[in-house]
């Protein structure tokens, strides 16, 4: 709850259209045309002299509306409290059930942190309100068992027809690493690794989740053409750093996915400065900007900056998140917020109830 110290019993008939006007004027990345431009049944309420504003939003947002709730206490000298409802829809029709959208976590190269970021941006996901999942696509170099400390341990089967996923703190798991040693899963074929990877997408028993992140291999060769055109992904985010040869890489990944029909959300720069302990300086030890001109260059957001931080590869290293570990913490913040547009940018882009999307009527002569 939201709350002020000295608080007046207004009456909810004037005050609703003055909070519904705060909310309509408001902008940023998240609500480009306000926030009652994009959410569903809007009521509010006086109980007990604490105000309740209740409405469902398309997409996770959580952080960004508490951030509101706190304005519009200060603003209007009121306790308030919000109850928030989601309503996620499919923006791609598929057969996979308990699915609703697939987004692919992809990279042109290695060593860029495409796998450390998936599994944050799922957390983070999970942190703004939505049912998340993880797919370890990376056949190659499976590394979200480590990631998620799900050393060893192995699906069962209920029916013993469909596998049933593993779970690590709230997040739904599944990978080649979950069902075969490192040393097998790296001597694999092409089409033996794509066979794999769709066995585990159609073969997991998936309980109902807004959001299933992939994993993707590293790369753009054929097993990455393969998966993409196979796998029902709704829209694909691509991690890079400012080093120009990633940045290189990062162009053809936005081009394979291009090739193949799947939209771009945008782009997110990992390491994209370290900033020291003591000053607070920022570094760019990799280069700086060019995640923005690539973003700018083929028209996708650049979705959000991410520093150099031991804190992030220790607490991949650990079985740990950043975002789980110190919730409130600034770099958990920053996956959050990320992981805010991407959600978002998904609706406005792809889903129907947009109301980016083209209105067609057809007039009777």
């Amino acid at each position: 709850m939201f709350k002020k110290v000295f608080s007046n019993n207004k009456n909810v008939k004037d005050l609703t259209p003055k909070i519904k006007q705060y909310l309509s004027d408001y902008r940023s990345k998240v609500f480009p045309q306000g926030v009652l431009n994009s959410v569903n049944e809007f009521s509010m309420a006086n109980k007990n002299g604490v105000y309740w504003l209740e409405f469902e939003t398309p997409f996770p947002c959580q952080g960004e509306l508490e951030q509101i709730g706190q304005a519009l206490s200060v603003e209007f000298d009121i306790d308030l409290e919000m109850s928030i409802g989601l309503n996620i829809k499919p923006v791609r029709t598929h057969s996979i059930k308990g699915i609703k959208n697939i987004i692919a976590i992809a990279s042109g190269k290695g060593g860029v942190g495409k796998s450390t970021t998936a599994v944050n941006l799922a957390y983070a996901l999970i942190a703004e309100g939505a049912r998340v999942g993880i797919l370890d696509a990376d056949i190659y170099g499976p590394s979200i068992p480590t990631m998620l400390n799900l050393h060893n341990q192995r699906p069962t089967s209920a029916d013993g027809k469909l596998m049933q996923p593993l779970q690590s703190n709230g997040l739904t798991a599944m990978s080649i690493g979950f069902l075969v040693s490192d040393s097998e899963a790296t001597v694999w074929r092409g089409p033996m690794a794509s066979s794999a990877f769709s066995q585990m997408l159609n073969e997991t028993a998936w309980p109902d989740l807004d959001y299933l992140i992939i994993d993707m291999p590293p790369g753009t060769g054929d097993i990455q053409l393969t998966l993409a055109q196979k796998v029902p992904v709704a829209a694909a985010t691509v991690v890079t750093t400012p080093q120009d040869i990633a940045l290189a890489d990062a162009v053809k990944g936005i081009n394979m996915f291009d090739k193949v029909q799947v939209p771009v959300l945008g782009v997110v720069e990992n390491m994209s400065f370290h900033q020291c302990e003591n000053c607070g300086h920022h570094s760019h030890l990799f280069g700086q900007g060019g995640a923005e001109h690539i973003s700018n260059q083929f028209k996708v957001e650049l979705l959000g900056q991410l520093p150099l931080n031991i804190t992030i590869r220790e607490d991949g290293d650990n079985g740990n998140s950043c975002v789980n570990v110190n919730s409130s913490g600034e770099l958990a913040m920053l996956y959050r917020k990320i992981a805010r547009n991407m959600a978002s940018t998904l609706y406005y882009q792809l889903d129907a109830n947009s109301p980016y999307t083209p209105q067609i009527t057809v007039k009777e002569e």
